[in-house]
């Protein structure tokens, strides 16, 4: 068999290159962290609402306060996950949506709530820590070896503070 008809020729090359150029999507770089900063900014004001609610209204220390106000964004965000809503915000908002703390329970909650059906130890039991259970190992790993530094600094008499 010639080599050459293994080869694209020119014009397939280009037809090809044409065809990915179409079919690639382009994004605005300006409007992407327009929309970011948007979705962000709205759930910390949520946020700070909760915040002054607790703080004001109720009369919560700002610990209890602090705690309620997670408790509440993290449900809220596995609440608009289960309805298939936090997913579309994510989308428009891109990583305003995912950074804070609602991202990081839409990520526990999205692998329990897509392998639901497949029941409740084989899909949610197996499923639920699959994009969130690497930040949680790290977490927990990186706290017992800072430990175990201070440990360590503390029996030579070293204060770390």
């Amino acid at each position: 068999m010639p080599a050459d008809s293994i080869q694209p020729d020119a014009q397939q090359k280009q037809e090809y290159q044409q065809y990915v150029k179409s079919v690639t999507p382009t994004h605005n770089l300006w409007t992407q962290m327009g929309k970011a900063f948007l979705t962000g900014g709205i759930i910390c004001c949520i946020g700070q609402g909760i915040l002054n609610y607790t703080g004001n209204v109720l009369g919560m220390d700002p610990q209890t306060s602090g705690s309620w106000c997670s408790l509440l964004l993290v449900f809220l965000s596995v609440v608009l996950t289960a309805f298939h809503i936090y997913p579309k915000i994510a989308k428009w908002g891109g990583a305003g949506a995912l950074v804070p703390i609602t991202g990081f329970a839409n990520s526990v909650t999205a692998p329990a709530v897509e392998y639901q059906k497949e029941g409740q130890v084989f899909g949610i039991g197996c499923k639920i820590f699959t994009i969130a259970g690497p930040v949680i190992l790290y977490g927990i790993f990186a706290s017992w070896v800072l430990g175990l530094i201070l440990w360590v600094l503390q029996m030579f008499g070293i204060s770390a503070g």
